[in-house]
């Protein structure tokens, strides 16, 4: 296939005799913009979530103004049909500049207006469109009915604009960074209808001042043809931090890892303890805490009071509707079984597709996994909610290490977008609090042999060695964590169940996290497909 000579396009560009504020008006403009070139751009942007398919065509669903006073700019909402018939909607922002030496990189399209040569840009790349959005929030009024719907929260204060920047590699998003002190999140793939992390982080720092994740500060929302609402932007208070709680993770266990030689420790005699022990910090033996150091089971002990927090504002309101905690009933078990079996039929396909690139420990666990698959699904199936009384609630959804950043001796709790994965209705179902804390312990687990692969060579034990130090560092560190998470919410009167309904809920969602997990790790990176089958293996065996 000739490769695209696009210095020509560049040199002759399309003329069209709209002028910018009528040029959207023009079928003949639409039609050369959503032509191949719009397509070879927007496969090169980090945040098309669309790269394993194959693009069929690109509709212009909706387009609206960004605009103050006579500065005029676009908002497109983009529906991008594939091959394999489905779609995903886009949001664009597009600029006209004429300035020769201006955005090379970020150029979607090479126009002539009126006979004035410039480029059509994605608009982020302006200082005067992020000045532009910011205002409109600074300034958005109450209630606003329009098409562009601008909202300014409590705490945005009434500062001017000093600076923009770009936040840096993101990957389904980008994020303007105001004064250094604000972020504006764009959310580039859109849903037909408000987006959860607007939602959930309005709910929490304006109703129920949670002060553990990033103030809001504003939103832009669009309402389209069909009267919904849809979120494009998401304006939150900057941290502070010292990075996220994944990367703290992995420094600390480096550490942890290396004591065994540094310590003399024999790993066979260290104190072992069951899956699910909760363990008050006074109670971990105190050959543990020498191995672990007493900082790190610390800084666990806050980070499940943070999340228990988190929790109890989600499952204390009583107004709301989209927020009033609920029961488990007949409904909610139909719709995970579905979702369940069908997403493990689909990792039981890969994993038979994917035996032949697995050896060792990760090809003996698949092995169990395909010999247990029925006794697995069982397990899914046998999900029975009559006998659940614990309560569901809104919940982060996607929550894991990468979601939380470190400030100093605290933390914060981020993006509350949910599973990439699920449709948004999914993602605003109300779950179990417990499935977030399912998920952060597969993140611990994740963390743990993170750092056995990532520096294998270092330390002085064999592999197999460090697998077994690392089940016993996970099982102390849930039973940590479970400790003073549990406390808290009792404390709180929010009903997670009894001891035993806890336990089961944890399992499945442990169960179906690490199920999730194994179809991205076998079509990644299978080497490191074993944490996810260590983890199946550790709930069916258990």
């Amino acid at each position: 296939m000739a490769k695209k000579n696009t210095n020509t396009i560049v040199k002759a560009p399309y003329n069209f005799d709209s002028s910018w504020e009528e040029l959207l008006d023009n079928d003949a403009f639409i039609k050369v913009f959503l032509s191949d070139i719009l397509e070879d751009y927007i496969l090169k942007q980090r945040w098309y979530g669309g790269k394993a398919s194959k693009i069929k065509y690109i509709e212009l669903s909706e387009y609206f103004r960004i605009q103050q006073k006579e500065e005029v700019y676009y908002g497109l909402l983009l529906e991008i049909n594939f091959h394999e018939a489905f779609y995903q909607h886009y949001f664009l922002p597009i600029a006209f500049v004429s300035d020769e030496s201006f955005a090379q990189e970020d150029r979607i399209l090479p126009v002539s207006i009126k006979n004035q040569e410039g480029f059509i840009i994605d608009a982020v790349n302006l200082d005067a469109f992020r000045a532009l959005v910011f205002n409109r929030i600074r300034s958005a009024i109450p209630n606003d009915r329009t098409k562009v719907q601008y909202h300014k929260g409590v705490r945005f204060g009434d500062f001017e604009y000093e600076s923009s920047r770009f936040m840096g590699l993101e990957q389904s998003n980008t994020s303007i960074v105001y004064n250094e002190k604000y972020v504006l999140k764009f959310f580039r793939r859109i849903y037909v209808d408000k987006n959860p992390d607007y939602e959930m982080s309005r709910f929490l720092s304006e109703k129920k001042d949670y002060k553990n994740t990033p103030a809001y500060l504003g939103s832009i929302n669009v309402v389209d043809a069909d009267n919904s609402n849809i979120t494009i932007g998401l304006m939150q208070e900057m941290v502070p931090n010292q990075g996220d709680a994944w990367d703290y993770m992995l420094k600390e266990l480096h550490k942890v890892f290396l004591n065994l030689t540094y310590k003399n420790i024999n790993i066979q005699s260290l104190p072992q303890t069951e899956l699910f022990e909760r363990q008050d910090i006074r109670d971990v033996p105190p050959q543990i805490i020498d191995w672990v150091g007493l900082n790190l089971l610390l800084k666990i002990q806050t980070l499940a009071k943070r999340t228990a927090e988190m929790h109890i504002a989600l499952g204390s309101e009583f107004e709301e509707t989209a927020f009033t905690p609920t029961h488990f009933n007949g409904d909610y078990t139909v719709w995970l079984k579905n979702r369940l079996l069908y997403q493990f039929q689909n990792r039981l396909n890969t994993i038979e597709n994917n035996l032949h690139k697995l050896e060792g420990l990760a090809l003996e666990l698949a092995t169990e996994f395909l010999d247990k698959k029925n006794s697995i699904r069982k397990r899914f199936v046998n999900f029975d909610w009559t006998k659940l009384k614990g309560e569901r609630i809104r919940v982060h959804g996607d929550y894991h290490l990468g979601q939380i950043l470190v400030q100093d001796d605290d933390f914060f709790i981020l993006d509350f977008e949910g599973e990439p994965e699920s449709t948004i209705r999914d993602r605003k179902v109300k779950q179990p609090p417990l499935k977030d804390v399912a998920g952060l312990f597969r993140s611990f687990h994740y963390s743990i042999y993170a750092t056995i692969f990532n520096h294998g060579e270092e330390y002085e034990q064999t592999q197999d060695e460090l697998f077994d130090a690392g089940e016993l560092l996970y099982k102390y560190f849930i039973g940590v964590f479970l400790s003073t998470y549990i406390v808290e919410i009792q404390k709180a009167n929010l009903n997670i169940g009894y001891n035993q309904e806890r336990i089961f809920l944890l399992k499945y969602s442990l169960l179906e996290k690490a199920v999730y997990e194994l179809g991205y790790e076998l079509n990644s990176r299978p080497l490191w497909a074993v944490i996810p089958l260590k983890g199946i293996s550790n709930i069916i065996n258990h």
